[in-house]
């Protein structure tokens, strides 16, 4: 298998693995005998575990040079335990350590295959390869939300979680054609010094990164609660059908981003990055007022377009956007600290849709949403400069 297939591999088989979790976590842990307050205690505890390894995530990543995949080999077969754990042992502990452990190596995974793909084809080639990552994610994504939603339309949803873990195997032999080529990551100068501990302070003191941080923050306060919110006020409506509206949900935006992204990447070196971040944002506000407004969950369901839209948007445009303003120095650490900022966004998504469901309702834990992306859109249109750089500029910084 060459490099670039087994890239493609790798993005398709961790997406199908992680496709365990998510949105259905808390309808099987219901069906499992756990109350709500507890599934949203471990929720919490699992993403604060992924905000606090994201930064040292990219900083180990950065340190380990030739050793990273190591790093993701010990990621891959740490996944693949983890909905075993599910499947066997679904009680409080073994639970709770299980979903730690697959939020302390998702916070890997980004960061490495980002930088993989930046040392496979170069600066020129990322958006391109960024989007392509995309592709082969999301297919793998939406083939695994559809496995999920079968087996809980027939009543074992442990099942899934067996065909997750045995995807374990191939994975890994994909990440090893990877690293056949001996160019895991974008080659270093060899007078750039291996960031420090206070990399992070020197990354912190350009203002754009710190508005893009701020924007990728609202972003996913405005994006990732609305699909867990419609979950369970579906799968209480329909039942066993439920299931099924909910791996819709999930797929069709996966089927979006598996079209378009390739093409996001290409359009964004020539329409500008901040003219794709704009219009992947506005995105977000539009979805969660029709959620608010729309009750019919078959309704909903071709909604999830807009969804599949900005996601494959954002996903493509961080990681550009994260060259754009390092030049190739301290990549990873820039990939990490964006991702710190998206999943303290997603710890602020989760608590302000419950809270808000609590007190005013659902429809205005929708309506709360948002409005964040409303700020998000404003943010971006307002100010986040252009990073792109001018064909001049890169080929001069050769």
């Amino acid at each position: 298998m060459k490099p670039d297939r087994g890239m493609d591999g790798l993005n398709l088989l961790l997406a199908g693995m992680g496709s365990a979790y998510g949105a259905f976590v808390p309808v099987y842990l219901t069906s499992q005998a756990w109350t709500q307050t507890h599934i949203g205690v471990v929720l919490t505890i699992s993403t604060v575990v992924g905000i606090l390894s994201a930064v040292p995530a990219g900083l180990i990543v950065d340190a380990f040079g030739p050793w990273r995949r190591t790093i993701l080999n010990c990621g891959i077969v740490a996944t693949g335990i983890v909905p075993l754990v599910f499947a066997v042992f679904p009680r409080g502990l073994p639970i709770l350590v299980a979903m730690v452990i697959q939020a302390a190596a998702g916070s890997f995974f980004g960061p490495i295959i980002a930088s993989t793909s930046l040392g496979l084809v170069g600066r020129e080639g990322l958006g391109e390869r960024i989007g392509r990552n995309g592709r082969y994610g999301s297919i793998g994504a939406g083939l695994g939300a559809a496995v999920m939603g079968l087996c809980g339309y027939l009543g074992s949803q442990r099942l899934a979680f067996f065909v997750a873990a045995l995807l374990t195997v191939p994975a890994l032999l994909a990440a090893r054609a990877i690293g056949q080529e001996r160019a895991p990551v974008a080659p270093e100068p060899a007078d750039e010094a291996k960031p420090g501990f206070f990399a992070p302070f020197a990354l912190l003191r350009d203002r754009r990164l710190l508005i893009y941080a701020l924007c990728v923050a609202l972003f996913q306060v405005a994006s990732i609660a609305v699909l867990q919110l419609a979950a369970v006020d579906v799968t209480a409506r329909l039942g066993s059908r439920g299931a099924l509206v909910i791996a819709a949900f999930l797929i069709v935006p996966q089927v979006v981003v598996a079209l378009i992204s390739p093409w996001i990447g290409r359009v964004a070196e020539t329409w500008g990055h901040r003219t794709v971040l704009l219009v992947s944002f506005a995105t977000v506000p539009i979805r969660g007022a029709l959620f608010a407004t729309v009750r019919n969950p078959y309704v909903l369901v071709p909604v999830q377009v807009l969804e599949g839209a900005g996601g494959a948007a954002f996903g493509v445009m961080m990681p550009l956007v994260a060259a754009d303003l390092t030049r190739g120095k301290n990549y990873t650490l820039c990939l990490s600290l964006l991702g710190l900022a998206g999943g303290a966004g997603t710890a602020v998504s989760s608590a302000v849709a419950g809270w808000t469901t609590d007190h005013f309702g659902r429809a205005a834990a929708f309506w709360a949403l948002a409005a964040a992306g409303l700020v998000a859109v404003t943010l971006v249109a307002l100010a986040m400069p252009e990073t792109q750089e001018k064909p001049g500029e890169r080929n001069g910084s050769r």
